[in-house]
């Protein structure tokens, strides 16, 4: 992998990890474009590292609460009533779905799950379900004619059965195309959630998760094309973007629905099934190797 590779991927890390059009695809996506080998999951989890860098920056003192008070909790049985402390067992709760499934299908997520006309399904596929999922969260909050109110539920609201339910959704993400932020915000609003929450919970949730996988293949990196020199290069970069697209985006969500992510999905699923019938990218193309 050379440094232009390394800047250019970097960047689209950083400017995809948070917005529900799925990182991982991406990254997949550039390099088959550009006619470069595939990155490989082992260098998209280590540069999530510098993503979820941001969002321990950007959300540093909600975490610092959550993790201070889970700590008290573990010697003083009074503490496991603060929110914040519960919200730390939910996060690990959450968590559990995604670190199971990826070591099952480790194989899979760094091979078969990584060929083209997967990636446009998936695209297509969640696209669908978050344009669902956003107009159903649209029409609870507005109610209308024949339909009583309801009021989305806030993260203080959140139970055990929920956490568990957002972990599964993220699970899906071990999949490239499916989008981490877009399937547990999607998870999110389908059990009631505004949006602003739904989004903060998939960040916490992100955190455990995303560093235990990167932290899991620094193993991978220095073999084959990808070097340690332009990975850590492209994880600093990562990191400098996603923190500001974290803040664009938790502002965009509190008035804008989701909507242009929704087509922006759906219209890239389609153009890459047609790229594929047409001969133009090969189904497997960026292949990974020395």
């Amino acid at each position: 992998m050379s440094w232009f590779e390394s800047f250019v991927l970097g960047l689209v890390q950083g400017l995809t990890e948070f917005l529900p059009i799925s990182s991982s695809a991406h990254l997949r996506l550039v390099a088959a474009f550009a006619g470069w080998k595939d990155p490989g999951a082992a260098f998209t989890a280590v540069t999530q590292i510098g993503t979820e860098a941001a969002v321990l920056i950007f959300f540093r003192k909600d975490i610092g609460r959550i993790l201070a008070a889970w700590f008290r909790s573990l010697h003083n049985r009074e503490a496991r009533h603060d929110p914040d402390a519960r919200m730390g067992w939910l996060v690990i709760v959450g968590s559990v779905p995604i670190g199971v499934l990826g070591l099952a299908f480790k194989d899979q997520i760094e091979g078969p799950f990584r060929v083209l006309r997967l990636i446009a399904t998936t695209l297509i596929v969640l696209g669908v379900i978050l344009g669902i999922a956003d107009r159903m969260a649209a029409r609870q909050t507005k109610g209308g004619r024949h339909r009583v109110r309801r009021e989305p539920k806030s993260l203080e609201q959140l139970t055990v059965r929920d956490g568990l339910l957002y972990g599964c959704a993220q699970a899906l993400a071990l999949v490239p195309g499916v989008s981490r932020s877009g399937a547990t915000i999607s998870g999110g609003l389908f059990m009631g959630y505004r949006r602003e929450a739904a989004a903060r919970y998939s960040f916490l949730l992100a955190v455990p998760a995303v560093l235990a996988s990167g932290l899991f293949e620094l193993m991978d990196i220095g073999e084959g094309h990808v070097a340690w020199g332009p990975t850590l290069f492209a994880t600093a970069l990562a990191f400098v973007v996603a923190y500001m697209v974290i803040a664009w985006f938790m502002r965009f969500i509190s008035t804008r629905s989701f909507m242009p992510f929704v087509l922006y999905r759906i219209a890239l699923g389609v153009a890459l099934f047609a790229l594929v019938a047409a001969g133009v990218l090969d189904p497997d193309a960026g292949p990974t190797g020395g």
